[in-house]
């Protein structure tokens, strides 16, 4: 259903920290200019744990209504309580969105069962593609391939974007990727991924570089590894050098340097250090951004 680089885009805020929807409009026509191939809103990368509930349905809804349906828009709704991610994946189905994705509960640890249930839960009450998200680095909550097989078995489940390491990936597209549909969600082994199965990525480094990761998911879809491989090695820099400090602060930074979006950022993340402006700085001239 989803395919490709889909880009887990940046929330524009203003210096004291108040949206930014002009700014969000730039940024839209940005990646459809440049090839991107989704667009995933109010991700872990759009500052979603800093947005209240109608900021976040307000950026969703923006979104889709500045895309006008030219690529796929999807939601990401996850939460670490059950009421709040139905919520927000029903609020989000009605501004229209095309698919939810939703991380795994953070910070209170679920159970295997309690995870499955948690997912059961939303996509038999609401009926809209959902994308399932597992980043325990982040989360303290490792969803399980026994577990992600079983959810699988449910129809509007479509999909999960694995982002721990590359033989996960490699184990879910064995186990269940005839069901549903395996991305990666980290840069740096995402051409590898989608060499060996894997659907597309959901990026942080496409924020930057759209144009390249459409490029790299063309060729690494095709099979073509020499071609895969020559334009990772342009970005692999970048790859690393956006999370020097945590997720968004150095990407907001990188956009920030290419014109798009004012510098505002939320509490408790904070700018990038300026010590690390020529690190990224770099990355974004090897990798052909600037």
């Amino acid at each position: 259903m989803f395919r490709g680089s889909m880009v887990a885009i940046v929330t524009p805020m203003r210096a004291d920290g108040g949206l930014d929807f002009a700014a969000l409009a730039r940024l839209v026509e940005f990646h459809i200019e440049n090839g991107t191939d989704a667009i995933i809103a109010v991700g872990t990368t759009g500052e979603s744990a800093t947005l209240d509930f109608e900021e976040h349905i307000r950026v969703v809804r923006q979104v889709v209504e500045l895309v006008k349906r030219r690529i796929p828009v999807i939601a990401g709704t996850g939460a670490n309580s059950t009421s709040e991610a139905l919520h927000l994946t029903q609020r989000s189905m009605e501004a229209g969105a095309d698919a939810c994705l939703l991380v795994t509960p953070y910070y209170n640890k679920p159970t295997q069962e309690g995870l499955f249930r948690h997912y059961q839960m939303i996509a038999k009450t609401v009926p809209i593609p959902q994308i399932l998200y597992n980043v325990p680095g982040r989360t303290a909550c490792d969803l399980k391939p026994e577990t992600v097989e079983r959810l699988a078995d449910i129809p509007n489940i479509i999909g999960i974007k694995e982002a721990s390491t590359l033989e996960r990936i490699q184990e879910l597209v064995q186990r269940c990727g005839d069901r549903l549909d395996v991305f990666s969600g980290d840069d740096g082994i995402a051409a590898e991924a989608m060499l060996s199965g894997a659907k597309g990525v959901i990026s942080v480094t496409a924020n930057a570089a759209p144009r390249a990761m459409h490029e790299l998911s063309v060729a690494a879809l095709a099979g073509d590894r020499a071609q895969t491989q020559a334009i990772n090695d342009r970005l692999a820099e970048l790859h690393k050098a956006l999370f020097v400090e945590s997720n968004p602060i150095p990407v907001k930074w990188a956009v920030g340097q290419l014109g798009l979006i004012p510098p505002g950022i939320r509490l408790p993340l904070t700018p990038l250090s300026e010590v690390f402006y020529p690190t990224v700085r770099a990355a974004l001239q090897q990798a052909g951004a600037i």
